[in-house]
């Protein structure tokens, strides 16, 4: 921490954000989730942490972009943590998997695979990545309450984007392409970039997290041959993650 108060990357002091924190990793999509918030403000940018708060039900909330990958991902709630932070949603996009899961549905988490290394330094690789149940839960009965396809289920997480998408230009391509087969065959959802390090940082922490995704491709139904309108509107996510956030405020107003 700084000498100012302020937490050395995010350039946050207690106070600025809410205890209740939206996680994207789009920097741009931090306005489109303030929208909805009431009275929101930018609190500030600095590298890929892009801050705004509010309040939902009277409740102060923010959200603030976490870039790609784990690392940047773990500082963010390491960060926002150490201020006051205590309930995370990351709202993100996703490849799909499994053949059912069609550009535009929306993905809730159950699990995430740590084929990535951050979390390797927060728990040891026999601990599993998992969401909490009360977070998971409201953004599953979110979405399909406000009518989005919605599918549950473990979801992949990687370090490396092009090494799902050009597994065949690695050195290691054997070992890429011998783990995608075992994702398809275990039924995992989708495949995206932060969740892993997320669920097992929060883990570490003390806190809650969970996560919901819009599919933006799905690159197994591309092989298939199956319809594949591409499709990058992350208004749906965004919906479900802000109704989510709501359900669990109102559920710890009324534990008060």
């Amino acid at each position: 921490m700084q000498d100012t108060g302020k937490q050395y990357h995010i350039h946050c002091k207690e106070g600025d954000v809410g205890r209740y924190v939206f996680l994207p990793g789009d920097p741009g999509r931090c306005e489109a989730i303030a929208a909805h918030f009431d009275n929101p403000v930018h609190i500030g940018m600095n590298r890929e942490y892009n801050v705004y708060t509010g309040t939902l039900l009277g409740e102060k909330v923010s959200v603030c972009s976490t870039g790609i990958g784990g690392p940047s991902a773990s500082i963010a709630m390491e960060e926002l943590a150490a201020i006051g932070a205590d309930t995370f949603i990351r709202v993100g996009t996703c490849g799909g998997i499994a053949l059912d899961v069609c550009p535009g549905d929306v993905v809730v988490a159950t699990g995430a695979i740590r084929y990535e290394h951050t979390s390797l330094e927060y728990a040891p690789i026999e601990f599993p990545a998992v969401p909490d149940f009360d977070v998971t839960s409201a953004l599953k009965a979110a979405s399909e309450d406000l009518g989005y396809r919605t599918h549950t289920g473990v979801v992949q997480c990687k370090d490396s984007f092009y090494g799902q998408h050009s597994p065949e230009k690695s050195p290691v391509y054997y070992d890429l392409l011998q783990k995608w087969e075992s994702w398809k065959r275990l039924g995992v959802k989708a495949s995206e970039m932060e969740s892993a390090a997320l669920f097992v940082v929060a883990a570490a922490l003390g806190v809650r997290c969970g996560s919901c995704f819009h599919a933006v491709w799905n690159q197994e139904r591309e092989k298939a041959g199956l319809y594949m309108p591409m499709t990058e509107d992350t208004s749906g996510a965004i919906r479900v993650g802000i109704e989510a956030m709501k359900r669990l405020i109102a559920a710890d107003k009324a534990k008060k």
